[in-house]
């Protein structure tokens, strides 16, 4: 099997860890949560003395709510800010979202990182600035706003191929193709894959293909049904989107060209689910 586009040096289980970040949940027990463990911290906890303590992450909670019941996938994204929040109203906010599927980072152009977690709730992000841990918010969306921006903003819209060098195969055409498909796409056009794993691609076509199109500053990794990888590349529009089995073994290693790939987008159905579901939670333990 072909390398692929792009490994990393430890293989897909490089895990990015976003949230907590140097803080401790509720009743300071370390470690991830997932909705389920912070629900069940939250049951040990008397609901009036958190309504008390907590008003302004409850009411952030319930517009939260009100934002994702009315949202789509093509909508704007909405913001809601945390700096107002003080440290406990903040823990309570990453235990009652947990941590979904979706991590990963954007690299700003002044070397900081965007940390981005999908809460449980698919739809509902939680991201934070490295430089600035006030500079922290929610986000209501399909895909946080600053992956767009940096995939259309941080990349070029196009790239010249060079000889190939000995050894090569395929990787002149493929390069071409990807550059013709770049160039031609537009929000109403569907997205087209390059599949590495079948096409006869030999290590040095893949090296040349790499070193032409180059990294990006994006990195999202998907641990629903399985591990994906995107990562966006220097070139406008095109994507690196790699799936991993459970030996850490890539099974599906694919070029993709066009908007941010829908294995990290958050669908119609998400946001009404997860409305759903944040509504029953503010009910049950802050009513």
């Amino acid at each position: 099997m072909n390398a692929g586009f792009w490994t990393a040096p430890g293989g897909a289980e490089q895990a990015i860890k976003v949230f907590p970040i140097d803080e401790e949940s509720l009743n300071a027990s370390s470690g991830s949560l997932t909705a389920a463990g912070g629900l069940a911290k939250l049951a040990a906890l008397d609901s009036a003395e958190l309504a008390k303590r907590c008003p302004n992450a409850i009411d952030l909670l319930s517009k939260v709510v009100a934002a994702i019941a009315s949202q789509k996938t093509d909508a704007p994204t909405r913001l809601f800010r945390l700096g107002n929040l003080h440290d406990l109203e903040r823990k309570l906010i990453a235990d009652v979202l947990g941590e979904g599927e979706v991590a990963g980072f954007v690299a700003l152009p002044d070397g900081s990182l965007a940390q981005i977690q999908e809460s449980a709730l698919a739809g509902i992000w939680h991201l934070r600035l490295e430089t600035d841990a006030n500079h922290e918010y929610l986000e209501v969306g399909a895909i946080p706003e600053i992956v767009k921006r940096a995939a259309a903003d941080l990349t070029t819209a196009d790239f010249e191929i060079g000889q190939a060098p000995e050894g090569a195969m395929n990787a002149l055409p493929v390069l071409a193709e990807i550059r013709e498909h770049a160039l031609a796409w537009r929000p109403s056009i569907r997205s087209q894959m390059i599949n590495f794993t079948l096409l006869p691609m030999s290590p040095v076509d893949m090296s040349f293909l790499q070193d032409t199109i180059g990294n990006g500053p994006i990195q999202l990794v998907s641990r629903g049904y399985g591990t994906c990888r995107v990562l966006s590349t220097a070139i406008r529009n095109v994507w690196s989107v790699q799936f991993f089995n459970a030996m850490d073994a890539i099974i599906l290693d694919t070029l993709e060209v066009g908007g941010v790939p829908t294995v990290a987008i958050a669908a119609d159905e998400d946001f009404e689910d997860s409305a759903e579901r944040l509504q029953e939670i503010i009910e049950a333990y802050f009513k």
